[in-house]
């Protein structure tokens, strides 16, 4: 089934309602890997209309702690669902139950190496060591058959994998982006309602943002037609442009509706 234009005029209503943007980072805030100039005008514009920016993203700990601190955003959460931070605090919230983080490391680099013995050509990501709950390693190059092997051999192993345009991660099982997200909002946002929140994307790690069951109004940038096939759950809506230009395209929706 295609997916449902954003432009249709359902769409242009629900917009009415929203109060706040959970949106995912790369491939759907950038272009090429980029920030662009478009972008941080309509997050500036966003928040002028009292509209809230989430940001959940799979990037590590150590990178999105700077990022809370230079967008204009109310807050970030960190590696797929591991950790949460705020705009006005360094120390971020643990969202996946941990009691012991070099144990926790050790045994990721352990699997790691399990991978490796299967998959010699997997590389670490460069920002694997700013990580706090899981272990990434480069998407580049591997086929959607290597990818399911990879995430095959982690269930085996008793540990969760996904991936996005631009790495690979082991995680936890239940570490996702819509259970954090959940947490998130019940703890820090209790006043909002479904009807007020929308949520954006482009890659698998993504899918669990799309779930209707949880979140009724999601979006996915144009670029997310590159791995509809591959997802249970699809979003109820998608842009005609891809990356930073997509969701400058719903941004502006946004603020014509408000």
């Amino acid at each position: 089934m295609p997916l449902t234009p954003l432009s249709e005029t359902l769409a242009t209503n629900r917009c009415k309602n929203i109060r706040f943007v959970a949106t995912d980072m790369d491939g759907t805030l950038t272009r090429e890997g980029k920030f662009t100039s478009a972008l941080f005008q309509a997050l500036e514009a966003l928040a002028e209309a009292s509209i809230e920016i989430l940001v959940v993203t799979g990037r590590s700990a150590g990178w999105v702690n700077a990022l809370t601190s230079y967008l204009p955003v109310t807050g970030a959460i960190a590696e797929n669902g591991g950790l949460f931070y705020t705009s006005s605090s360094e120390a971020p919230e643990i969202l996946t139950p941990l009691t012991n983080f070099t144990l926790h490391r050790q045994q990721l680099a352990e699997t790691f190496q399990f991978l490796k013995t299967q998959h010699p050509q997997l590389q670490e990501s460069a920002d694997n060591r700013f990580r706090l709950t899981d272990w990434t390693f480069d998407v580049q190059g591997l086929s959607s058959l290597q990818l399911q092997e990879i995430s095959n051999l982690c269930q085996k192993q008793g540990w969760g994998f996904i991936y996005s345009t631009v790495q690979c991660h082991i995680k936890q099982p239940q570490q996702q982006k819509a259970a954090s997200l959940l947490q998130v909002l019940k703890q820090h946002f209790p006043q909002l309602t479904s009807e007020q929140i929308l949520t954006v994307g482009d890659s698998p790690n993504d899918e669990s943002l799309f779930d209707t069951s949880q979140f009724p109004f999601s979006v996915g940038v144009a670029n997310l037609l590159d791995y509809t096939e591959q997802l249970h759950h699809k979003p109820a809506y998608i842009t005609a442009a891809a990356e930073s230009e997509g969701f400058c395209e719903l941004a502006q929706l946004l603020l014509n509706a408000t």
